[in-house]
């Protein structure tokens, strides 16, 4: 049988996507592309916005028109909370939540076999991280490597801890079972992630409150890698300590991504986001202090309930003033069941739109200018994919930063290439000069 995956949302979803279509082979289905004709349609859904349940709804829809007999499974975090009326509605004829997808086969045998439709699972309820592992994965540059999952967090916005249930951690013997195979295999990056990954190891019934550099640790002892990112963190989690134990690892890529949401205090208050911009910012100059420049990421909400200009205009100078290498501009989006939703004073669509825009601009001006700030130094790029540049062959990837960069000619792909770093007539593009041969 022809099956066909489409994934939306986070890094935890693309890992867990892969795992799916990997199982999927091993048991002997065809993996084709969700464009084509299939037997069997996968769609691994979000539900962090409106906007996201809409294009999930939107892509289980899609393979009707392609083949109208096929099987449409909707799985995942929207298919989580909304399990009952996609199938209510006949937008999928099977729902799988969003701890169950290591389950996917068996519950394909189920409705083939007996007709069975399960509900999803309460993901409300305490259960033990469920087990998935990559062993064959799309890329062999840079792997996703998930080891946590569930949020304790409850931001009064976020639908998410009742789309992915309470913290749950990956044993760190098994997250190094896979990423050695996976090194193994010639994959040189790797890429910790998880649904709130500052918690990981919190669960674990010997918690100590370092898991995660102990988890950092042991993964850049393993020979094959060659270096280590992160998903989002919490800026609590940046303390000197923290931030001196990871300089102290050459593995690690000075780039990181600290969720923000808002730059002022009466908004994160309602946000119920548990730190404040004086404690943000101290978080920033912590790691760089440790770090030369690191390129530091971000997430910003706008429009949330109450937001007023003032708030705004907080927010965005307290942006303007961290300097972000890059901005993730959000229009607050009202998720039924929150406590955000009932909140008096929803800012308006068109407010929302007027204050993402100027966000964006500014996004842009940031970018440039730590593009510029590294013009003329040195790095390192592993390259990822052969194209053109200009006409002329090229291969495309990232410095350490994740600054995408392209080199002239036909270094090869997943090689680390030494260089330096000068400006590109491309938008949001570099250019590096190698130091004669130099892949690694």
């Amino acid at each position: 049988m022809k099956i066909a995956f489409h994934t939306l949302g986070c890094k935890v979803n693309l890992y867990e996507t892969e795992v799916m279509r990997e199982l999927a082979v091993q048991a002997g289905f065809s993996v084709v592309p969700f464009d084509t004709e299939a037997d069997i349609y996968v769609v691994n859904t979000c539900t962090v916005t409106n906007m996201a349940d809409r294009k999930s709804r939107s892509y289980l829809r899609r393979p009707r028109k392609l083949n109208p007999d096929a099987l449409i499974v909707a799985c995942g975090c929207y298919a989580q909370v909304a399990g009952e009326s996609l199938l209510s509605e006949g937008v999928s004829d099977i729902v799988v939540g969003a701890d169950e997808k290591q389950d996917l086969l068996r519950i394909l045998e189920d409705y083939f076999d007996k007709g069975i439709r399960r509900p999803v699972r309460d993901v409300s309820l305490r259960a033990p991280y469920a087990p998935m592992r990559l062993s064959e994965p799309e890329t062999r540059t840079r792997a996703d490597i998930k080891v946590q999952d569930g949020c304790n967090q409850f931001c009064s916005y976020c639908i998410i801890p009742y789309a992915r249930g309470r913290i749950r951690s990956r044993e760190c013997g098994d997250v190094l079972r896979e990423i050695t195979e996976l090194s193994e295999k010639g994959v040189q990056e790797f890429v910790l992630t998880g649904i709130h990954l500052s918690s990981y190891g919190r669960d674990f019934p010997d918690a100590e409150g370092d898991e995660f550099l102990k988890l950092v640790r042991a993964v850049s002892g393993i020979p094959g890698v060659k270096r280590i990112r992160f998903g989002s963190l919490e800026p609590r989690i940046v303390t000197e300590g923290f931030a001196r134990s990871l300089s102290d690892i050459p593995k690690i890529c000075p780039h990181f991504h600290l969720s923000l949401q808002s730059g002022s205090a009466e908004t994160l208050r309602r946000m119920n986001r548990h730190y404040g911009p004086d404690e943000y910012r101290k978080s920033c100059e912590i790691l760089r202090k440790y770090f030369d420049e690191p390129a530091l990421t971000t997430d910003v909400i706008v429009g949330f309930p109450g937001e007023t200009e003032q708030e705004f205009e907080e927010s965005r100078r307290f942006v303007e003033e961290i300097g972000f290498y890059e901005l993730h501009v959000f229009k607050y989006s009202r998720r039924k069941g929150t406590v955000a939703d009932r909140m008096p004073s929803q800012v308006p669509e068109e407010l929302k739109t007027q204050r993402s825009d100027l966000l964006l601009q500014l996004s842009e001006k940031m970018s440039e200018s730590y593009r510029m700030k590294k013009c003329g130094t040195e790095a390192e790029v592993l390259t990822e994919q052969p194209g053109t540049f200009q006409g002329k062959p090229a291969f495309f990837g990232y410095t350490r930063e994740y600054i995408r960069t392209a080199i002239l000619g036909d270094c090869g792909g997943n090689r680390i290439v030494s260089g330096t770093l000068r400006p590109s007539p491309e938008p949001g593009l570099m250019l590096l000069i190698p130091n004669g041969p130099s892949a690694s």
